[in-house]
């Protein structure tokens, strides 16, 4: 296997080992020409999620539950074919399996703190809103127009 763009890394130090990547290749559909009948160019890049020690524990408990719909035994697959070169649909698989991971492993979003708004704020609100009303109301004459 050629060495692509090294280590693929997830986030900080963390990366996908490379033996741990399952890759299969075959004929893909799309642009080609008489090329794309004997050319293995679509990628599948799949990776055992649940049995992965690369992982910290709590990402992969985090990535699982995230990706439970897309997994299939505990190993989540991504496919790539909109290249005509096989490298290029690897290094594709490749980058999105790695963004699928490093998305579904970010830490939850902190919970939003309610503020209250400024006094201020709401009051020249208010004085637009009266002010416009005015203004509406001062059209409604029968001489206006």
């Amino acid at each position: 296997m050629d060495d692509m763009s090294g280590p693929y890394l997830i986030r900080g130090s963390v990366s996908l080992p490379e033996a741990e990547l399952m890759w299969r290749f075959s004929r893909s559909s799309g642009p080609g020409g008489q090329h794309v009948n004997t050319s293995d160019s679509q990628v599948e890049l799949r990776f055992d999620l649940a049995s992965t020690e690369a992982l910290p524990e709590v990402w992969k408990a985090r990535a699982l539950e995230r990706l439970a719909s897309r997994l299939v035994g505990g190993v989540v697959t991504v496919r790539a074919s909109e290249h005509r070169s096989q490298w290029r649909n690897r290094e594709t698989a490749a980058v999105r399996l790695t963004a699928l991971l490093a998305e579904a492993t970010a830490p939850p979003p902190k919970p939003r703190r309610a503020t209250k708004i400024p006094r201020g704020i709401n009051e020249r609100r208010l004085r637009v809103k009266k002010q416009r009303s005015e203004t509406k109301r001062g059209r409604q004459g029968r001489d206006w127009g």
